[in-house]
């Protein structure tokens, strides 16, 4: 096994992949008791055209089908549901699609040898009828009308489409109530047998393990696989522009919710962790709780509570975006740009980005307290290319001058969207 160490932190990742092309990484947590599995694939909402490795056909799914392939799992043909199966031995599972993966996962204190038998015994026996695959749209589609009606679920596709012409990240998770009628168990195991097969999964596992032991239990309980070419995924031309800067609608919300994004046009994937770094820095700086700007529209009743900021990315898109509840968006907004301008101008206050850089660096090793905190981003981190520890090795090399340059060259009012949702 490979062994990745962040000397930082003191933490280890024993990394193998397998002669089945699987990725398997263990984070030992020595006298912990929670254990935590995820096993992802990476196949999500955005994959919807590609080339099948091994007949070279060249395929089109309905929207929603990965986030329809996670439900349809865990059923067996023992009429038998494993998620139930799993809960009635006390383990917390669960299972979650994205725009660029599927995860299954199980965190437990007890059982962890049912449950690692269970995760492996479901995910590599798929079980889809014309009759089971018919009952979940009814489910699904409920599911659906639900995210409909959820403002913040809203908030977010509005402002992906204020983002995003042509990218398939402004589709729905889930699909439409109409794309998912399309599915057929055809079409399931088309994307099972080309996005399940192990060289396109990983799989951690964290907890107080020893390493060697934990990865050869895997490995006897997997089942042997062919080896397949790499999945040609086929996805629209990169836009270098938003496609409209404002969405707004009217929905059944208290006080208007509201979401700003700055569409990354340079998205660097060589780059992506330290750029990362910087906006998070950034964010912190211009709206986070200590900054000047949350403490005057928290004094003035407009903010009452920090809003939520992310940097999303992937090889496909890449974005910030920063959400909340505000009774004058347009004001909150005035004041994130303003903050820019200013930033920009003046030149970034050194004292402000230490003490901003040393809570972010806090930020970033308390993840390593909780064990699905770990799990999950290591998962995540994988899917998009990026090795994880590099956030904290990494963090020494972002430099004021650096964050300078990342604030100007994709903080900029061109790139800016605004998408809201106000009360009926």
């Amino acid at each position: 096994m490979k062994i990745v160490e962040s000397s930082k932190i003191q933490e280890k990742a024993y990394i193998e992949q397998l002669k089945n092309g699987l990725t398997i990484i263990i984070v030992p947590k020595k006298n912990t008791k929670k254990k935590y599995v995820i096993w992802g694939t990476h196949f999500g909402s955005i994959d919807n055209h590609f080339i099948m490795p091994k007949t070279k056909e060249e395929v089109y799914i309905p929207d929603g089908v990965a986030h329809f392939l996670e439900h349809k799992m865990f059923e067996q043909p023992d009429g038998t549901n494993s998620l139930d199966t799993l809960m009635s031995l006390g383990i917390d599972a669960n299972a979650y699609t994205t725009n660029n993966h599927t995860a299954y996962l199980f965190e437990c204190t007890n059982h962890f040898e049912e449950g690692l038998d269970e995760l492996l015994n479901y995910v590599q026996h798929p079980y889809f009828t014309d009759e089971n695959v018919e009952k979940e749209k009814g489910i699904i589609g409920q599911e659906i009308n639900m995210y409909d009606d959820d403002p913040g679920w809203q908030l977010y596709i509005n402002a992906m489409d204020c983002l995003y012409k042509e990218n398939p990240i402004k589709i729905d998770i889930a699909g439409t109530v109409e794309s998912i009628s399309k599915i057929t168990p055809d079409v399931l195991y088309k994307c099972y047998n080309t996005f399940y097969h192990p060289s396109n999964m990983t799989m951690v596992i964290c907890g107080d393990f020893e390493p060697e032991e934990i990865l050869e239990k895997v490995k006897s309980k997997l089942e042997p696989n062919e080896n397949q070419g790499e999945i040609k995924r086929i996805y629209p031309e990169k836009e270098q522009t938003i496609n409209k800067p404002f969405k707004s609608v009217k929905m059944e919300v208290s006080t208007p919710i509201f979401m700003i994004g700055f569409k990354d046009v340079q998205n660097d994937q060589e780059e992506s962790v330290k750029k990362h770094i910087a906006i998070q820095i950034l964010l912190e700086m211009i709206i986070g709780k200590s900054s000047k700007l949350y403490q005057e529209c928290y004094k003035q009743g407009i903010l009452l509570s920090q809003p939520d900021f992310d940097y999303e990315f992937s090889n496909q898109y890449a974005h910030i975006l920063i959400s909340g509840t505000s009774k004058d968006p347009q004001k909150v907004e005035k004041g994130i740009l303003d903050t820019i301008k200013e930033m920009r101008e003046n030149g970034i206050d050194q004292e402000h980005f230490e003490r901003i850089s040393r809570k972010v660096y806090g930020d970033f090793v308390i993840e390593y307290n909780n064990v699905g905190d770990i799990a999950r981003m290591f998962l995540a981190d994988t899917m998009k290319g990026v090795q994880t520890f590099d956030y904290i090795e990494q963090f020494e090399t972002v430099t004021r001058e650096y964050v300078q340059n990342i604030l100007s060259s994709i903080f900029k009012e061109e790139n800016k969207v605004t998408s809201i949702v106000e009360p009926n």
